[in-house]
């Protein structure tokens, strides 16, 4: 897409901060960071929602969600990464994973 602003990060014309790409995901810092190491797991192929992607897509990218994750929680000495499915203020089926401590988790 166009307008997209993670389509361009993921095609190179705006820089960012990778942490983990492969051939079908990226992963980078978000650049407005709610906690140390938070990151953002994109499709590299644009999706608006993440229920429009393929299931074999899906599956990858859920897989490359709990492998950051792993990551995250022992490079940041995290109790949990919390981890949210957004698509609403970038038009791009995006995660959130949020390194916390439990004095930092929000209640659910």
């Amino acid at each position: 897409m166009q307008d997209c602003v993670f389509c361009k990060i993921v095609a190179g014309e705006i820089p960012s901060t990778k942490v983990y790409e492969d051939k079908e995901v990226l992963a980078f810092l978000d650049i407005h960071p709610k906690a140390p190491g938070h990151s953002l797991l994109i499709p590299k192929t644009h999706y608006r929602w993440f229920y429009e992607m393929p299931d074999e897509l899906s599956d990858h990218v859920f897989r490359a969600t709990k492998r950051l994750a792993r990551e995250l929680k022992e490079n940041h000495g995290a109790d949990l990464v919390q981890v949210s499915i957004v698509g609403k203020d970038v038009p791009h089926v995006h995660f959130h994973l949020l390194p916390r401590t439990f004095a930092t988790a929000p209640e659910f």
